[in-house]
C-alpha cells in the first residue's frame, strides 16, 4: 500500500514493534506476529512490514483500537534497606520502595524482588520489556549477593551450593560461591551465637528467598543478606541505604545489551 510505503521509507523514531511492546501490547516476538499479520495501523494504513519506524505524533491501532502510547522510559537504581517491600504497595500498610521514590516524576516498578529482610541493589523503571527480560532466568543476568552465615561453612557444603542445591521446587542451578576475606568497615551484623562467615554468592534465578534456601538445605543460617550486584550495575559507597539515582545512558545501554535488546 502507498501509505505504507510512506510510513516505512519517511517515518523517523522507533520500530513499529518495540513501540507495541513497550505499550504493553504484547512481547516483541509477539509484536512482531501482529504486524505480519495486518492488524496493526498506522495513520489509518495497514502496516505488514517488519521494521516500519513510527515517531511519537503517528496514530497507531492494533485490531481497530487506538494505542495508548507508553510514557517516557526511566530507569533507578535503588539502595533498598531491610524492612521495606519490593512492592508497589502492600495491604499491610509496610513501607515499599515506591514509597522511597515518591519524587520521581514517573510510576516506576521494582525489577524482581528482594525480601523484606534482604537489603540492596534494586532497579526500577517503567521499561516493561527489558524488566522481563531482566527478570527471565533464561537470559543469565547475574546477581551477586553477599552472605552472611553462622558458623564456617564447610567444602562439602561449598561444593554442593556451587554444583546447585536440591529445593522444594526444583534443583538451584550452579552457583558461584567464594569466601570473603574481612567484612566491609562499619558493617554491623546482631546474631546470637557461633562464628560468623562472609561469602559471595552468584546466582541468576530469582526464587522465592532463594539464598536463603540454598544455605538452609546445606545447614547453615543466613544472619545477613545484600545483593551487591545486579548485570553490569555494582555497590558503590556514594548511593546510601534507602537512595537512588537515576541510571545512566551507559548503564542503561549495558543492561539491554545483556538480554539482547
Amino acid at each position: 500500500m502507498e501509505g505504507e510505503k510512506m510510513v516505512q521509507e519517511e517515518g523517523v523514531g522507533e520500530r513499529l514493534q518495540k513501540v507495541l511492546a513497550q505499550a504493553g501490547v504484547a512481547s516483541r516476538r509477539h509484536a512482531e506476529r501482529l504486524i505480519l499479520d495486518g492488524r496493526v495501523t498506522v495513520n489509518g494504513d495497514k502496516v505488514s512490514i517488519l521494521g516500519t519506524k513510527v515517531g511519537i505524533l503517528d496514530q497507531i491501532q492494533v485490531d481497530g483500537r487506538p494505542l495508548q502510547r507508553s510514557e517516557k522510559l526511566h530507569y533507578y537504581l535503588l539502595n533498598k534497606p531491610i524492612s521495606v517491600i519490593t512492592s508497589a504497595s502492600d495491604p499491610q500498610g509496610r513501607p515499599t520502595v515506591v514509597d522511597l521514590m515518591k519524587d520521581v516524576p514517573a510510576r516506576v516498578y521494582p525489577v524482581g524482588r528482594l525480601d523484606y529482610d534482604t537489603s540492596g541493589l534494586l532497579v526500577l523503571t517503567n521499561d516493561g520489556e527489558l524488566a522481563h527480560r531482566l527478570m527471565h532466568p533464561s537470559y543469565g543476568v547475574d546477581k551477586t549477593y553477599r552472605v552472611w552465615v553462622q558458623g564456617t561453612v564447610g567444602i562439602n557444603a561449598l561444593e554442593t551450593l556451587r554444583q546447585g542445591v536440591s529445593l522444594e521446587d526444583g534443583s538451584t542451578a550452579p552457583a558461584r560461591v567464594e569466601r570473603v576475606s574481612g567484612v566491609l568497615k562499619g558493617t554491623k551484623v546482631d546474631f546470637k551465637s557461633g562464628n560468623l562467615e562472609v561469602l559471595e554468592v552468584t546466582i541468576h534465578e530469582g526464587r522465592n528467598r532463594q539464598i536463603r534456601r540454598m544455605f538452609a538445605a546445606v545447614g547453615y543460617l543466613v544472619v545477613k543478606l545484600e545483593r551487591i550486584s545486579f548485570g553490569p550495575l555494582k555497590q558503590e559507597k556514594t548511593l546510601r541505604s534507602g537512595t537512588y539515582r537515576v541510571l545512566s545512558v551507559k548503564e542503561v545501554t549495558e543492561l539491554r545489551s545483556q538480554v539482547g535488546l
